[in-house]
């Protein structure tokens, strides 16, 4: 950061960034809370693979991090921080239109399903998940701008770290209301036996609408670009990002804990209804609560490194995963959302570091992980069919813990930076 950009005054950009933030982990949380109705409504003719069907949800959204991450990353040399951000606003868009698009067409047309065997998956399913898939591009569009963003924009009395954190809180105050929201504002508090296809539509044009809004007010704000976070339109550069060791286990490390953090935050409620507790939104809303507490206090550990709180977070993670396993008790996962919390923001700054004007384009290829949260929930999923429940499935939580210790200790050491190789 030059003497000259620490003049400019980015606090109008960074609420900008972190309102974006909001905006991402409402509706990521909102689309997977609709697995536990869909699985009602949608799939009640599906069988014995409703829960691998019903994470299908999931898995189309983060499927869109590693196929539309590079695509950020060119918007951003093509078009600048501002301009693919409004690009990204209008997938959104259509996205939400496709929500709307797919209960429309169920309640208009209920015999236009598609066989699978003794399976009847109705059509309007397999129009959300595209729309799943859209949203969930418009996401990886966001992300690959608000993470080098706010990585680099100064604002004063704060270090990346920080900022990272102050962003994810504001995630994690979308997410915590998005089950509520799912439940209470679309679902109006039924019970999951007496929900109807047709009340997604008002719901999802409401959504719209705002997301138009906002796109009219950025249009008016003042998003400076960040020098030397990026290559210039028509520059190439001289490596392969995946020369950084750091970055490629950093990928690797964020697969795991995208899929782990999304394992809990859209199976719990499946997990708790199979064990008959009343109240299933509860536990996925306590877990995202968890994070938003977590990253709340992570925004002050100025003086606390990266790699010390993320070697914390995931061996006590990883030992509140382990009792939860043996003492089947879904409570416990609750608890390990305080620990998620800020291994995001610890992960992408380990990731980055010394990265120069491959940053962005590193944020770019960071967003492939992201891809964990659809493979990882989609095969935990197909775990709980196959072993008759959800109560060992939770290993892949263990073993995702596990790398991202390793990272921590050993793989997030700086070996290469822009200038050497």
């Amino acid at each position: 950061m030059t003497q000259q950009e620490k003049q400019i005054n980015y606090t109008g950009p960074f609420i900008t960034m972190v309102f974006l933030f909001f905006i991402v982990g409402f509706l990521t949380t909102a689309n997977t809370q609709f697995q536990g109705p869909l699985k009602e409504t949608f799939l009640s003719e599906v069988g014995g693979l409703k829960n691998t069907f019903a994470t299908l949800i999931t898995f189309s959204w983060f499927l869109a991090y590693p196929v539309c991450g590079g695509v950020g990353s060119s918007w951003i040399s093509k078009y600048g921080y501002k301009g693919t951000l409004m690009r990204g606003l209008l997938v959104m868009i259509v996205g939400l239109g496709l929500f709307f698009v797919s209960s429309c067409f169920t309640a208009h047309f209920p015999e236009a399903n598609w066989h699978a065997g003794n399976n009847v998956i109705p059509g309007g399913f397999l129009i959300f998940l595209l729309g799943s898939f859209i949203v969930g591009a418009s996401a990886t569009i966001l992300q690959v701008v608000i993470n080098p963003y706010l990585t680099a924009c100064y604002v004063k009395g704060t270090q990346s770290i920080q900022r990272l954190a102050i962003g994810g809180s504001a995630n994690s105050v979308g997410t915590t209301l998005a089950p509520y929201f799912v439940t209470g504002v679309v679902f109006g508090g039924l019970s999951m036996e007496d929900i109807q296809i047709d009340q997604l539509m008002v719901p999802f044009l409401a959504l719209m609408a705002v997301i138009s809004l906002i796109v009219l007010l950025l249009m008016k704000l003042s998003l400076p670009d960040i020098q030397g976070t990026r290559a210039e339109k028509g520059e190439k550069l001289e490596k392969s990002v995946w020369s950084f060791r750091h970055l490629t286990l950093g990928v690797v490390a964020i697969f795991f804990y995208v899929g782990v953090e999304v394992c809990i935050g859209a199976n719990i409620n499946l997990y708790a209804i199979e064990m008959d507790y009343a109240s299933p939104a509860l536990m996925a809303t306590l877990y995202w609560g968890g994070m938003l507490v977590g990253r709340l206090v992570g925004s002050s550990l100025s003086r606390i490194s990266p790699r010390v709180q993320l070697t914390v977070t995931t061996v006590s993670a990883g030992v509140l995963a382990l009792l939860a396993i043996l003492l089947n008790n879904p409570w416990l996962l609750t608890a390990v959302g305080l620990f998620h919390s800020i291994m995001w923001g610890a992960i992408f700054t380990l990731s980055v570091a010394h990265l120069g004007k491959y940053t962005s384009v590193a944020s770019g290829v960071f967003m492939i992980g992201v891809v964990g949260g659809a493979i990882l929930p989609l095969l935990q999923g197909v775990l709980a069919d196959v072993l008759g429940g959800w109560r060992w499935s939770w290993f892949i939580v263990l073993f995702g813990e596990a790398f991202m210790l390793y990272y921590a200790l050993i793989g997030s050491r700086v070996r290469q930076t822009c200038d050497n190789l």
